[in-house]
């Protein structure tokens, strides 16, 4: 996609909401991140509400009508969640089926017979990172702790050596590639290729994984030498079925979104031409929504039927795969709609214009924005949304695949250093048994590898692509 210059762009740009200067804006977004942050920490308040809150604050601190910041806020809202909101609730349906028909089980149990001793932590990351494609984080882990724990103890291993890899796997995914919600919603703020960000993703997250993963859990298995605790192993969901989809159908259903997607980044690199026929039906099989959407319903007869699904129980999974849904999509268009706050008051312009000055990259400038939000609200979403709304000008004149590593590099840097104020840091060290200072040396070292490695592997890619 052929993107507009700077120069264009701040021509066409809308008015701002406000006429404040540089001094005022940048109080105006420290004081609306801090209102946040602190709604968030010191309140427990939803993120839902910080943001709205803090949008509201930022549009008052910069002194723009209630009204103007009102309607940029509804505004941002309303096309964050357009944007993703459908590809965020078929993803979650994809994830329900993979899990609940006893297909992820099915991709655990098979890679895990043909693993031994040395190559456990190798399996864990692979199987991780194959579910965590369509897996939310959260679910990811309540599906995997069962395994993890039941491997640990029947192979005498220790819990670490087993537990990261298959957090890593999980976290990376999150972070890095599509259609988890945190990568989505910066695609659509950044207006960067969604098929280029995911194939770069994969490239990322390959040697990121590996490190953060087996290779961290050496050392982590030494720091924090702990078995796997004596509590009950939750129930795995697949033990009540009589039967499960097969591996290869648990796969392709896993794996055709991807493709197709890719498929589309491909052709439209190879091609480069609208009006060509081939491209357009790339164009439509290859959009996240048709990509999505196949799945889902190719996961019906692969997935579904297998376990031997009814109608009902098949209309009563996707009812219940969208209900926790509803607080991820209100967190993501509040993220959007404090975005849009930030362009209508003339925030990003200011960005952009100050940032010509400095010698810092836009990647790496990303990436600590992110880190810094992360630290502060200890959400990686928030963190991804935040940080996207206040360096999306710098993609106006970047190329195709800068604008999807600037994409990665603020996933990247939403996953640094997880402590007390995130909610998946007290999720592993309540399933594991930790402490909070094993933990630390843990699960938040590892994150923060992740960060480093993934924001480091993107910098390397921005400089030879």
């Amino acid at each position: 996609m052929t993107r507009l210059s700077v120069e264009m762009l701040a021509a066409d740009a809308p008015e701002p909401i406000t006429s404040a200067g540089h001094a005022q804006l940048g109080i105006a977004v420290l004081a609306g991140i801090a209102v946040i942050v602190l709604l968030i920490t010191k309140f427990k308040l939803h993120a839902f509400l910080s943001l709205t809150i803090g949008t509201l604050a930022l549009g008052a601190f910069a002194g723009a009508p209630l009204d103007k910041a009102i309607a940029s806020f509804s505004s941002g809202l309303g096309s964050t969640v357009a944007g993703v909101g459908v590809l965020i609730a078929l993803g979650a349906i994809l994830g329900k089926l993979l899990a609940d028909s006893g297909g992820a089980d099915q991709i655990v149990d098979t890679i895990l017979a043909k693993a031994n001793g040395r190559t456990m932590p190798w399996a864990m990351v692979l199987i991780a990172s194959v579910i965590g494609l369509p897996l939310f984080f959260e679910v990811g882990v309540v599906l995997l702790i069962p395994v993890v724990l039941m491997v640990a103890k029947r192979g005498n291993y220790s819990l670490m050596r087993i537990g990261i890899p298959a957090l890593a796997g999980l976290s990376v995914m999150h972070g890095l590639v599509p259609p988890h919600p945190g990568p989505l919603a910066a695609i659509d703020t950044v207006d960067a290729n969604l098929g280029v960000t995911l194939a770069l993703g994969v490239l990322v997250a390959i040697p990121t994984v590996i490190i953060a993963g087996p290779v961290f859990s050496r050392y982590a298995a030494r720091w924090v030498d702990v078995q796997a605790p004596d509590k009950m192993v939750p129930q795995r969901p697949s033990e009540d079925l009589e039967r499960r989809p097969s591996f290869g159908a648990t796969l392709f259903t896993i794996m055709l979104p991807v493709a197709l997607m890719l498929s589309k980044a491909l052709v439209d690199i190879v091609i480069d031409d609208k009006e060509n026929t081939v491209q357009r039906v790339f164009d439509v099989v290859g959009s996240p929504l048709i990509a999505l959407l196949s799945a889902v319903l190719v996961g019906i007869f692969t997935l579904g039927r297998p376990a031997g699904f009814s109608k009902q129980r098949l209309n009563e999974l996707v009812e219940k795969s969208l209900a926790p849904m509803a607080g991820i999509l209100l967190i993501v268009g509040a993220g959007g709609g404090f975005k849009q706050t930030l362009i209508d008051s003339g925030v990003g312009q200011m960005i952009l214009e100050i940032s010509k000055d400095w010698s810092i990259s836009a990647i790496l400038l990303a990436w600590l924005i992110a880190v810094a939000i992360r630290l502060a609200t200890g959400s990686a979403t928030v963190a991804t949304i935040s940080a996207a709304g206040l360096v999306a000008p710098l993609a106006a004149d970047m190329s195709t695949t800068h604008a999807a590593l600037l994409v990665l590099a603020i996933g990247a840097g939403s996953l640094f250093f997880s402590h007390v104020n995130d909610a998946g840091f007290w999720m592993v060290k309540e399933y594991f048994g930790l402490s909070v200072g094993q933990n630390l040396k843990t699960w938040s070292v590892m994150e923060t590898i992740i960060s480093v490695v993934a924001g480091g592997v993107v910098f390397l890619l921005s400089l030879v692509l």
